[in-house]
């Protein structure tokens, strides 16, 4: 009876670790929870929390309102 317990006790633990032993996937591009760089000041933000401007080259992701007018002129 011991060496049962024992042995669900472990199966237990095992099943228990198995999804923090295995690797993450990393964010897909475009995805809100991506970190981007901000082109001023150099800061990483995430995407969804990012004031972005759009423009020749595409959209630009600032971490603030101050750094994006900065940019723009």
């Amino acid at each position: 009876m011991r060496v049962v317990l024992i042995a669900l006790t472990i199966a237990v633990v095992i099943v228990a670790l198995l999804p923090l032993l295995r690797p993450r996937r990393p964010a897909r591009p475009g995805t809100p929870h991506e970190l981007v760089k901000d082109p001023m000041c150099g800061t990483y933000i995430v995407r969804s929390r990012a004031v972005s401007r759009a423009g020749a080259e595409g959209y630009r992701y600032f971490c603030s309102r101050e750094c994006a007018s900065r940019f723009g002129g």
